[in-house]
């Protein structure tokens, strides 16, 4: 029987770029969460999803020479590979360039100005790119970003602004009166006494200097600006419409359970989003989890330094549940955690191939060395075993205690304690012993049940957090999945079952040394450059060295070089040639700027017959080489030679 909808949304991405283990951390958290709370019976609508509009986007669409739009397709499906790598259960991947969001966001936007909450007026301040996000000259730290550490710019627009300090103090009221609503509540502190308490500024939600978001479909010189766009998706996915035809998915699921996000975005979950809310009329999310970093040995990860880690590169060296383990339970609840490969290797082979897999490992070995693999509990007991069920049967109760406040690292270390005190019992019982005499065989049994019984409540309980690990350990002991309630209960686990003849490795031991030089050697390889992509040869009539000879081709320094008027692809250039000066036309305009035409030494067709070209005339050519990529290069001489001299 459901216990009721459960929705739980992560922060949708970012996609300008391949997303980082620490980035990849928070979809694994939510995923984990997600699967608890669908054993505890909840009807769990899980939503994540990537966000894709804004100057950074365009920026980076530009450089790379494809539209805006081609680009996030290309990362957004970059980004859901990994979140499928990772084998998370999400329901819905939203994307804010789906049709039915982008529509949605110019209604709210339509009727926030329309009922007096959106103004048009100037932004005068500091503007960070990268964090697409305005500062005061006093919010700066160090005269940088407050929140990336980067160059900021003073910038000036016109904008639209949402009236924030007209709902702050209701905000400040419902935060007061709902401690649940921020968590941890070091995070709440944070919002109350750097944000809302000393004042909250109108917020601006529009820009006018590049193209790539959400017009303002009643003044298309603005677009959407991006958390008025990216917030809203937690409505817009599960099908909000602010015309009053919202569907029954939205009617059952909002408002969301749980807001699972990075504590760099807090402020605008806890203090933008309730007001966009607050402004709409519908209830506030019932908690916004900010959670920590995932960091680099050396710090945050960052591309710039040179630290980043990939979840793909973690899943070829250790698997899919390794990197997930690591990543769940070496994170504090408020504080930041580290991954290094130096410290996946040590969890690898510590908790994931000592703990769990050789207690699995022992466990089915034992079962078919003693008794054909056949597993019976004979009831020859002693107070050991009470001890071993005790834990058990505590390590549900903890979990579940742990999972309620969201604390999923404790979580996962009170089912490895199981684990531990299963092999503290093999030690206690020693069952090499009991093999030995005939009389002590049925104690020997009961030993072995006692350990597959609780591996089974373990293995079910690690679900969540490690599925596909699950699966095989319940497979090997040909045992099933348990429900909560189920696990509630010692002794399932029926008597005279078989386990599997050959346990499978779970988990192997790695050498770090070994490792880290694989590492050294994957870094080697991406450094390499890339092989260019050769054209293929169109070949020409052959020629003899007489046709050859007929081109004279001479060196010429340019002297002089302006733009022609009324031709945007032509330069204009005063050319020694040797004693002459030539004045020559070229196509070059898109490619170099006048001034880095001066001074060059280039290769002239000097008997070229002139030409006019835009009205200009032009006594000869200059030899460029171009490819189908679009790039053009001058053909120069690589020592200082005379002007005039033969090029053969």
């Amino acid at each position: 029987m459901s216990k009721g909808p459960y929705y739980i949304t992560t922060a949708i991405a970012y996609t300008s770029g391949k997303p980082h283990i620490g980035n990849t951390y928070e979809i694994v958290l939510a995923d984990a969460i997600a699967r608890y709370k669908r054993a505890q019976g909840y009807d769990v609508y899980f939503q994540t999803g990537t966000d894709e509009h804004g100057q950074k986007i365009e920026e980076k669409a530009d450089a790379a020479g494809v539209t805006p739009k081609e680009f996030v397709d290309g990362v957004a499906a970059q980004i859901r590979e990994i979140w499928d790598l990772m084998d998370t259960s999400y329901d819905k991947f939203i994307r804010t360039t789906d049709s039915d969001h982008e529509r949605q966001v110019q209604k709210i936007f339509k009727k926030l100005y329309d009922q007096g909450d959106i103004y048009k007026g100037y932004y005068e301040g500091l503007y960070c790119t990268p964090c697409e996000s305005f500062f005061t000259e006093s919010q700066l730290v160090d005269g940088k970003c407050p929140d990336c550490g980067r160059e900021v710019k003073a910038a000036k627009e016109e904008a639209y602004f949402f009236k924030m300090s007209k709902y702050a103090p209701r905000l400040i009221e419902y935060i007061n009166t709902h401690p649940e609503f921020i968590q941890p509540v070091s995070r709440k502190n944070e919002m109350m006494n750097n944000f809302l308490l000393p004042g909250l500024q109108d917020l601006c939600i529009s820009r006018t200097s590049f193209k790539w978001g959400i017009p303002v479909d009643f003044d298309p010189n603005h677009v959407i600006y991006v958390w008025l766009d990216a917030l809203t998706n937690y409505i817009t996915g599960i099908g909000y419409d602010c015309d009053g035809q919202s569907s029954e998915k939205f009617h059952k699921y909002w408002p969301a359970d749980l807001h699972l996000i990075g504590k760099d975005i807090i402020r605008f979950h806890t203090i933008y989003w309730p007001i966009f809310l607050m402004a709409l009329d519908l209830p506030l999310p019932k908690q916004v989890f900010g959670h920590p970093w995932l960091l680099q040995g050396d710090g945050k990860m960052s591309k710039s330094k040179g630290n980043v880690l990939y979840a793909d590169q973690l899943v070829d060296f250790f698997g899919v549940d390794a990197v997930r383990y690591f990543v769940l339970h070496e994170m504090p609840f408020e504080n930041d955690g580290v991954i290094s490969w130096e410290l996946m290797v040590e969890r690898m082979n510590s908790d994931l191939a000592n703990t769990l897999g050789n207690l699995v490992n022992r466990t089915i070995s034992m079962s078919n060395k003693y008794f054909g693999g056949v597993v019976t509990d004979s009831g020859v007991a002693e107070p050991v075993d009470e001890e071993l069920k005790a834990c058990a049967l505590a390590t549900v109760k903890a979990v579940d205690e742990k999972m309620e406040k969201l604390r999923v690292a404790d979580a996962i270390t009170e089912i490895f304690t199981l684990f531990k005190r299963c092999n503290k019992y093999i030690d206690e019982t020693m069952p090499w012993v009991l093999a030995k005499s005939e009389e002590t065989k049925p104690r020997l049994e009961t030993v072995l049940y006692n350990l597959v019984e609780s591996i089974c409540i373990g293995a079910s309980l690690l679900d969540s957090f490690m599925h596909q690990t699950s699966q095989k350990i319940l497979t090997q002991l040909n045992g099933r999945l348990r429900s909560l309630e189920e696990m509630e209960r010692f002794g399932l686990y029926e008597s005279g079952t078989k386990v599997t003849e050959k346990p499978e490795i779970l988990f192997a031991r790695l050498d770090v040394n070994e490792v880290l030089e694989k590492v050294e050697a994957m870094h080697a390889a991406q450094n390499q450059p890339e092989e260019p992509a050769y054209p293929e040869i169109e070949a020409k009539p052959e020629i003899t060295i007489e046709d050859v000879e007929k081109i004279q081709l001479l060196v010429g320094e340019v002297l002089t070089c302006e733009p022609v008027k009324k031709a945007k692809k032509l330069l204009v250039m005063q050319v020694r040639i040797g004693s002459q000066i030539r004045q020559i036309v070229s196509g070059i305009a898109k490619y170099y700027k006048p001034e880095e035409m001066v001074g060059k030494k280039v290769v002239v067709v000097a008997n070229l017959k002139p030409a006019k070209l835009c009205g200009i005339v032009s006594e000869g050519m200059l030899l460029a080489a171009g490819d189908d990529a679009d790039h053009l290069a001058m053909v120069t001489v690589d020592r200082d030679m005379i002007s005039g001299s033969t090029v053969s």
